[in-house]
């Protein structure tokens, strides 16, 4: 199936309509995920919330077209992800889903701006606009003058900051942030959420995956997950003054 793109009616980016992830462990079958259903919009800023064992880390995978449902059915931009051959979801994962995670996941022995070209590089890019969409990249997240630095030079911080410029290089559809803080300190995790506030009211559509209130708070919804179903997805009217508060 060709990968292109497609204009909708609507705004409406994922439509996730009664999937369940049913894993087999020996005899015995597990309920990852056993009925849900949402859609997630243009600029929607979303945390998924939920206990060890709630199934947020297999939705997120799902929605990341790092696994499929068993059952039900997910579609990606009017696209059927169940009917994606593995390059297309290889394609998607590239080009339309930009992951940052919780351990940065940047090559010890490359530079930032050459972690933030790789998937450029995936993609086909030229060296000269890799080197140009990089720079960008970097600038936007505030590092433009962190380009030769390499991982081990920088803090904490500044390394989550190259993730998110890595996931932002392609020009994505969705930013998908898995437990973004979780390796930082309050402080430079504040500092982490601030930069997301900031790429969501410039346009993107944010999903964060966390365990932590502090972190979702950050979000304008928020869904709660129990035993792989939605036990709760409402707007946030915190978020506001949370943000005021935190740049204040």
């Amino acid at each position: 199936m060709e990968i292109k793109e497609v204009i909708n009616n609507g705004t409406t980016l994922i439509d996730i309509e009664h999937i369940a992830k049913i894993y087999q462990m020996g005899a015995e079958y597990v309920h990852a995920i056993r009925d849900i259903s949402l859609q997630i919009k243009k600029n929607d800023y979303l945390a998924i919330m939920g206990p060890s064992g709630s199934g947020k880390s297999t939705l997120m995978n799902i929605i990341g077209c790092l696994d499929t449902p068993t059952k039900g059915k997910y579609l990606f931009k009017d696209m059927d992800v169940s009917e994606m051959t593995d390059n297309d979801l290889a394609s998607i994962r590239n080009k339309e889903i930009g992951f940052v995670f919780q351990t940065f996941n940047l090559l010890a022995r490359s530079t930032t701006l050459k972690n933030v070209e790789l998937p450029l590089i995936y993609g086909g890019y030229g060296a000269s606009l890799r080197h140009e969409k990089a720079m960008k990249a970097l600038v936007d997240v505030g590092l433009g003058d962190r380009v030769n630095h390499k991982p081990n030079e920088l803090s904490g911080g500044q390394r989550q900051r190259v993730a998110v410029a890595r996931a932002l290089v392609t020009e994505p559809s969705i930013i998908l942030a898995d437990e973004p803080t979780g390796n930082l300190d309050s402080k430079t995790g504040l500092e982490i959420m601030n930069l997301f506030n900031e790429l969501w009211k410039a346009g993107n559509t944010i999903i964060v995956v966390t365990h932590e209130e502090e972190v979702a708070r950050f979000a304008k919804r928020i869904i709660k997950l129990r035993d792989g179903l939605i036990e709760n997805d409402s707007v946030n009217h915190e978020q506001r003054s949370l943000i005021e508060d935190s740049q204040s």
